[in-house]
């Protein structure tokens, strides 16, 4: 049976290893946390959006950059300190403005093709993850924001997204909770949400009663092309013992990590970290919970979304932030998020918040790079953005297609650990 590293237990790993053993492969996932789902995975803003498809490489970006790089709360925020990494992307990122129109539609078909698989596995593994099938409300403060929203549509309809304009009045009606005042808005009813971390871990076991390998603790250092071959050298456990490991072949699905590893590899990923934040609102008390919102939210304007994660939990999460690899969680980009709920949801009560932050892996094209390397057993499905749970199971159904069409099934020895030398 031949036998495929995955490098990552995040989401993306995790839906590719379980569409491989689904096609028969042998899988051992590895990742450097003692459980999967612990970084990117972990805390994102819980929304299965196929209405926020729309790319970000626009003009109006760049000019929001530059105007908001001196204010620290802004919901874009770029560090001006000298990198070559962060400007080379950005010069990338400005060549694809071009492909504005293509790649959101594109990402639109992705993201509706993902959920099928998505709910498909969660029914049939029977995985629990505060799933609110209510749509996804986009609201907007101005009919500046209301009328972008108006030709974004178009684009969200040759992708195949029914997206319905709505007034203040059938907002309201929508999610009766929110409060403020608002322009118009849009309602994405087949949208919806859910816990990213259960829902990671709930697929996890079941690749486990599948057969998967795990081994977590385990720092990959260098990913080797060996005469067809690949071979994945790592410290392994509290002790890092150093191993190596030989397989038929790897799918890179390591978040911010890809673009050294393909290097390592010969290949070309140019992933750039791009921060994001969150809070989870405990809702310990009656009447917060039945002021906190049901029906998820984006607020175009503030780039805020939220989800309601069972009785007793609200996440608020949002912001961009060009910072290199940095997980320090800042006072002033928390802030703006538990001001957003209350304003606009005054009744929830804000004395128990959990911060969050995450390293979303971006391409300059804000497409995830998914299929075959330059070498034979070489593989990719990374680099999805802030869309990673929308379109994780519609990528990793593509690339196990790839591998199941360039790799057969049962020509390979089994992966053997070894001390390294």
């Amino acid at each position: 049976m031949s036998h495929i590293a995955i490098i990552g237990a995040g989401i993306t790993g995790i839906t590719t290893a379980y569409a491989l053993l689904n096609r028969g492969y042998s899988v051992t996932v590895f990742d450097k946390n003692r459980y999967p789902a612990m970084q990117t995975s972990f805390a994102n803003g819980g929304q299965l959006s196929a209405s926020n498809a729309e790319v970000w490489t626009q003009a109006s970006t760049i000019l929001k950059g530059i105007k908001w790089m001196l204010k620290k709360d802004a919901p874009l925020l770029v560090n001006p300190m000298p990198d070559w990494h962060k400007y080379s992307w950005m010069a990338e990122f400005v060549g694809n403005i071009p492909s504005y129109e293509k790649n959101t539609i594109e990402t639109v078909r992705l993201a509706m093709t993902a959920r099928e698989h998505l709910f498909n596995w969660a029914a049939q593994e029977q995985i629990e993850f505060d799933h609110e099938s209510r749509g996804i409300l986009h609201v907007y403060a101005d009919k500046k924001g209301f009328d972008h929203a108006t030709r974004v549509n178009e684009l969200l309809k040759k992708g195949g997204l029914h997206r319905e304009a709505v007034s203040t009045s059938q907002m309201r009606d929508i999610e009766p909770a929110l409060v403020g005042d608002f322009y118009g808005g849009f309602f994405t009813e087949s949208d919806s949400t859910g816990d990213i971390h259960k829902y990671t871990r709930g697929l996890a076991d079941a690749c486990t009663r599948l057969g998967a390998n795990f081994e977590f603790d385990a720092s990959v250092d260098v990913l080797q092309h060996n005469n067809g071959r690949v071979i994945v050298n790592a410290r392994v456990g509290a002790n890092e013992e150093s191993v190596q490991a030989d397989f038929d072949g790897v799918v890179i699905c390591a978040g911010i990590e890809s673009r050294r590893f393909a290097s390592q590899l010969g290949d070309r990923v140019n992933i750039y970290p791009v921060k994001g934040y969150s809070v989870t609102v405990e809702l310990n008390d009656t009447s917060s919970q039945n002021a906190a919102p049901w029906v998820s939210l984006l607020d175009d304007d503030a780039k805020i979304v939220t989800s309601r994660l069972g009785d007793d939990r609200f996440r608020i999460a949002g912001t961009a932030e060009f910072n290199g690899v940095n997980y320090d969680i800042r006072n002033d980009r928390i802030q703006p998020l538990t001001e957003w709920c209350r304003a606009f949801f005054p009744e929830v009560n804000t004395d128990k918040v959990i911060p969050w932050a995450g390293l979303r892996p971006m391409m300059p094209n804000m497409l995830p790079r998914v299929g075959a390397g330059k070498q034979a057993g070489v593989y990719y499905n990374t680099g999805h953005g802030h869309l990673g749970w929308t379109l994780s199971a519609a990528t990793a159904d593509m690339v196990a297609n790839v591998v199941a069409g360039s790799m057969p099934r049962s020509t390979a020895v089994g992966m053997e650990y070894k001390k390294a030398s």
